[in-house]
């Protein structure tokens, strides 16, 4: 794992959050909402200076940011406050939070479209007369634990480049490769940081238990890139992403829904899981770690829109509901409503965790 890779990574990661937030805000001011205060990280407060009324706090806990306006609650009034506003206002500020993940996820797609996208899905996006793309890159995706692969020290992220002095074209042909090769003790030649090595490798005599010849579960992704059209393809990327995004939740409810519950846990994850995978891509590079970022940040917008208590679209969604019933949303219901939002959204956190420990670890 490149550690300074992994670390930009998660500085990015939390920085999707604080990018959200400040969505919040820069909508809640051009809409005459005042802002009190924007925070990154979480309090205790480290660090804070006031600036044309708004309080800027640095907080001792890396969990993200926060923005606090001016009478938060819909039941609020006057001047200045967030109540007061109109609600095609509060749409706004509620919703731009959204639109900024969204844009930052067509921005990084824009980016991997020009220097080389991975294409993971069969009908992926693309200007068909500007896309080039590139052969298959197999690498190591997995090391099963005192193979000969991890006894040669192979790691997961090594490029694969030759297999008993032929090249490793694909992902099939190294199976078949290693199969033919049964027992013997052969020359693996892969590259790592941009140097190139080469081990000998004693092969099991069988492939029993499912372990594998070599003990290299093979990943091979290619890739795709384009000139001019490519913030068209970050675009279009972005809207065909989002599409799978619903439609994976979709999938995801469906399973809970029908007892499915190992299936369902096998499609999310939680703190642990991303950090972990994180640190895997952070070892194949900087564009596995961007296109994460991508991915994290498309998926925070599509979260957020949904009617889910305590998340933006649960508040907009409780907020027009009200409108509907023509019922008054006071500041007490309104807390209740949140608070049950968030203990129910902080169970699914734990549940998913232990998901994860037992996942990863």
């Amino acid at each position: 794992m490149d550690i300074a890779i992994f670390i930009l990574g998660i500085l990015m990661l939390l920085g999707l959050i604080v990018a959200h937030e400040y969505g919040h805000a820069i909508a809640a001011r051009r809409n005459g909402v005042e802002v009190e205060e924007f925070g990154v990280g979480f309090p205790p407060r480290a660090w804070g200076k006031k600036v044309k009324g708004t309080l800027y706090s640095i907080n001792w806990l890396p969990l993200g940011g926060f923005v606090k306006l001016k009478g938060e609650h819909d039941a609020a009034t006057g001047k200045g406050t967030y109540g007061g506003a109109s609600l095609l206002a509060k749409t706004k500020i509620l919703l731009a939070g959204v639109v900024v993940n969204w844009l930052i996820a067509v921005f990084i797609f824009t980016i991997l479209s020009l220097v080389g996208m991975p294409k993971i899905l069969p009908n992926q996006f693309a200007v068909s007369n500007d896309t080039y793309t590139s052969a298959g890159v197999v690498r190591a995706g997995e090391i099963t634990k005192d193979s000969p692969a991890a006894k040669a020290g192979i790691v997961v992220g090594d490029q694969l480049l030759a297999f008993n002095g032929d090249p490793i074209p694909s992902a099939k042909r190294f199976a078949e490769q290693t199969a033919g090769a049964a027992g013997q003790t052969v020359p693996l030649a892969y590259k790592r940081n941009g140097q190139i090595n080469t081990v000998y490798v004693t092969l099991n005599k069988d492939n029993s238990g499912g372990k594998g010849y070599v003990g290299i579960g093979p990943s091979e992704q290619s890739t795709q890139r384009a000139t001019w059209s490519a913030p068209i393809v970050g675009a279009g990327l972005t809207v065909q992403f989002t599409y799978e995004t619903f439609k994976g939740l979709g999938t995801t409810l469906a399973d809970l829904f029908t007892g499915k519950f190992q299936k369902a846990g096998e499609n999310v994850a939680g703190p642990i899981g991303i950090v972990n995978i994180m640190q895997q891509s952070s070892s194949l590079g900087l564009t596995p770690v961007l296109f994460l970022i991508g991915i994290i940040s498309l998926t925070l917008a599509v979260m957020n829109v949904l009617p889910i208590p305590a998340l933006d679209g649960g508040r907009l969604f409780v907020t027009l509901l009200f409108r509907a019933l023509k019922k008054p949303l006071t500041k007490e219901r309104e807390e209740a409503i949140q608070a049950t939002g968030f203990v129910v959204l902080m169970i699914l956190v734990l549940v998913i965790t232990f998901v994860d420990v037992r996942r990863f670890f």
